[in-house]
């Protein structure tokens, strides 16, 4: 929540300093509720409206979130109706919490879940809407905010290191981060990252299969 606050609080900034009013980002926060893409949806707020364009764009920032849902099959499957707004509010921060989440068995499941996706979207709502607040009231460089971001991503990422038993998933994800991000560049390597996980996941598992057969 502390890290949702923060990042909110910076695109509330950034969305002032392009000339929004504190309902901007507070409405976007609320109802996109993807912070990659509503930094990048600010930007074309500024542009000629080329809703194409824009739909491709969240597409592919997005496409990782297809195996967010993958790898939570199992642990949404008994939510009943909360399952909808589980799926709906699974952002990147939530999905580490959720996934790595191992609370004592005596505790409801899946309200741990859903508090912890309440909590998050509503966090990045409020700092949203106090940083465009604030924005006209203090005078702030913008510039390099959105890096809170990438630093609450390294500090679930070491959380996540730290407690899985193996480092496949960690190690690939990196490499094929890595290898991507040379070959096809910052602006479409996700998508590609993603894919090559899934391959290097796909022929474990029939080399595991191939295994347990013989």
């Amino acid at each position: 929540m502390t890290g949702f606050i923060f990042l909110g609080f910076g695109y509330g900034l950034y969305m002032n300093s392009l000339g929004f009013s504190f309902i901007y980002p507070t409405l976007m926060a609320l109802t996109i509720y993807a912070g990659s893409v509503e930094f990048i949806v600010a930007d074309f707020l500024t542009k000629a409206f080329n809703p194409l364009v824009a739909f491709v764009v969240a597409l592919i920032v997005n496409s990782r979130h297809f195996f967010y849902g993958l790898s939570m099959l199992e642990k949404y499957q008994n939510a009943g109706s909360a399952k909808f707004f589980l799926i709906y509010g699974m952002s990147d921060e939530t999905f580490m919490v959720n996934y790595s989440l191992r609370p004592p068995k005596q505790l409801n499941l899946t309200r741990c879940y859903l508090y912890v996706t309440i909590f998050d979207y509503f966090a990045w709502a409020l700092g949203s809407m106090l940083g465009g607040l604030f924005g006209n009231i203090i005078n702030i460089e913008v510039e390099g905010l959105s890096f809170i971001m990438t630093a609450l991503f390294l500090v679930l990422f070491l959380e996540q290191f730290l407690n899985e038993e193996s480092h496949l998933s960690s190690f690939s994800g990196f490499i094929c981060g890595v290898l991507a991000l040379i070959f096809i560049g910052g602006q479409n390597f996700i998508l590609v990252a993603i894919l090559g996980v899934v391959v290097i996941f796909l022929i474990q598992n029939y080399l595991c299969g191939k295994k347990v057969g013989a």
